[in-house]
């Protein structure tokens, strides 16, 4: 059964407005009370408009018109203050949901659409302070007023009140039972608009790959047949609220009708007078409004249940790789790595690492190879704790790595991916990546070492110059060299080359190739490569096959003492 999530979920993110809400709540309380003074004026009204007597009516209507100015102020009072508080909450809400996803692992992001996140943090979020803003600017005030006015009516003319109570309760049973199946159909809504988001996104990213094998027309008809059944879901909640409109209608004029026929007859026996019967009318006039809004309202409320939902699924998503409660900050380090016995499966009683042992000495380089399925990445993955292993330990010089703080831990490695990812921004924010304050010097120094520095400075601005989201308006060794930048400006002590010039044409390589070597200079590094002309000057070559190490060696020892797997590769490569 599917977990239902509900308004008091977010009462940790309205608690900390309660001074705002508290002016909120004065301006209703104005509001309410100024309301029953109108409906008590109301009467004062009927006897000099039967008697003819416009002095009394100009003086009672001027009072009128104070009285509704004054409620108009107090309104205004509640809708400001209720506003901010709502706005707040979406703001905390949105800031929370965000930095709980920050947390999250790699195997979260590698099975979730990256549009429907976007539109859980954007569109849900934003549904969800409107709701709440709805909650204090209209659904508080009118419940205030309806019992206010209802207590009135009563102690009015309670045989009146009696023929609207019998009434009112199959109201509130149809608003149910409305709600409840709108709820449903707006659930199913979000998430097709959710899932189309999903796919604009993917097509848009990839609109390279698009044109390049003409597929405009089948990416047109898959996106189209996602809108089509969002469309679908959209006007199954749409067809129920027109259903409702009539019916509700129909049975709040119901009862205006009989509270006409009942007050004639109660007149007519002398136990209602029509001072009296006017400010009933009005009673009733002023508690139609509140109704109709609740009746709205609840509707909403029921959309912004669904809402609520997807954002706090996302918030009980709870990451595997966890910090100690005692974690410690790992000091610099000298850049030792050891494995010992690692074993690692994405899926219970799967294995794709298996019983991995090796020992990386400090500025030691160290290169794996491997076929395409020989889970290389996963191999480096886990010396940042993208992953942890199923089985064994990492340690960096000797320090276990579930022991330190992830940012600790993570500050001291570096790492240079095969598909570089730019962010918007300018150059300069990308090579200082993370950091709000940089000295320019420093990323002046790190993007020469990157061969980075002239390119750069042929761009129309410079470092300040603003790259598109992914660096679009840069070739891919630009971007390559940027990544290079990055890493040398953190200066980490360790760190991984994922494959970063499997993608490069000759003239990019070189210059990719000699960038890394400089940043390879005195530090630990792990080497993820296909092509093995990249590697012959690592000090040791691990070859990986069906996760496991099958041999271990320098170039020479591998490819003229051994003669195995590496020699095949290295064999097939250069034929």
């Amino acid at each position: 059964m599917k977990k239902r999530y509900n308004y008091w979920l977010l009462l940790p993110y309205i608690r900390p407005q309660w001074r705002t809400i508290t002016k909120g709540f004065i301006g209703i309380f104005g509001y309410v009370l100024a309301t029953l003074v109108l409906i008590n004026l109301a009467g004062k009204l009927a006897i000099p408009f039967g008697q003819g007597n416009v002095v009394a009516i100009v003086q009672v209507t001027g009072i009128c018109a104070l009285i509704f100015l004054v409620r108009a102020l107090f309104q205004s009072i509640q809708d400001m203050y209720m506003a901010k508080a709502a706005l707040k909450v979406a703001f905390h809400l949105r800031q929370q949901l965000y930095s709980h996803l920050q947390k999250l692992n790699l195997s979260y992001f590698e099975t979730t659409k990256a549009g429907d996140l976007s539109y859980r943090l954007t569109e849900d979020v934003d549904r969800v302070g409107e709701v709440v803003n709805k909650i204090f600017h209209e659904f508080i005030p009118c419940i205030l007023q309806l019992v206010a006015i209802a207590i009135y009516m009563i102690c009015l003319n309670w045989q009146l009140t009696l023929v609207a109570v019998i009434v009112a309760p199959l109201i509130a049973i149809l608003i149910t039972w409305f709600g409840k199946h709108l709820s449903k159909y707006s659930l199913k809504s979000q998430n097709r608009v959710s899932g189309l988001s999903a796919i604009i996104s993917e097509i848009f990213t990839g609109i390279r790959l698009v044109q390049a094998f003409a597929a405009e027309n089948y990416e047109i008809a898959r996106s189209g047949s996602e809108a089509e059944r969002s469309l679908k879901a959209k006007y199954s909640a749409q067809r129920i609220k027109a259903m409702k409109i009539p019916i509700v209608g129909f049975l709040e004029t119901s009862i205006v009708l009989s509270l006409l026929i009942v007050g004639a007859w109660q007149i007519s026996q002398d136990n209602l007078t029509i001072a009296n019967f006017f400010s009933y009318l009005a009673a009733v006039v002023l508690l139609i409004d509140p109704i109709s809004h609740i009746s709205k309202n609840y509707n909403q409320f029921q959309q912004g249940e669904a809402s609520i939902g997807r954002v706090f699924e996302l918030m009980a998503i709870q990451p595997t790789v966890m910090e100690k409660p005692n974690a410690i900050a790992l000091p610099p380090v000298k850049g030792q790595v050891e494995y010992r016995h690692v074993s690692f499966g994405y899926q219970p009683g799967e294995r794709v690492l298996k019983d991995i042992s090796f020992l990386v000495s400090p500025g030691e380089a160290i290169a794996i190879i491997g076929t395409s399925a020989a889970s290389k990445t996963t191999f480096v993955n886990l010396l940042p704790r993208f992953y942890d292993p199923k089985v064994g330990q990492i340690l960096i010089d000797g320090i276990d790595i579930r022991d330190v703080k992830l940012n600790s831990l993570r500050r001291q490695i570096g790492i240079v991916p095969q598909q570089s990812i730019i962010f918007s921004g300018t150059i300069a924010q990308n090579i200082a990546f993370g950091q709000d304050f940089f000295d320019m010097q420093e990323v002046t120094a790190a993007a020469k070492i990157a061969n980075a520095h002239e390119f750069i400075n042929e761009l129309p601005e410079g470092y300040r110059t603003w790259v598109g989201e992914g660096g679009v308006n840069l070739s891919l060794g630009q971007r390559q060299r940027i990544a290079i930048a990055r890493a040398v400006h953190l200066n980490p002590q360790i760190l991984i080359l994922d494959e970063a010039t499997s993608a490069l044409d000759s003239e990019s390589e070189a210059l990719v190739q000699q960038a890394l070597e400089r940043l390879m200079e005195n530090r630990t590094v792990l080497i993820i490569a296909y092509r093995l002309s990249t590697i012959k000057r690592c000090d040791r070559i691990l070859v990986l096959e069906q996760g496991k190490i099958i041999e271990s060696g320098s170039h020479e020892e591998l490819l003229t003492i051994k003669k195995g797997r590496y020699a095949q590769f290295y064999g097939q490569e250069f034929s």
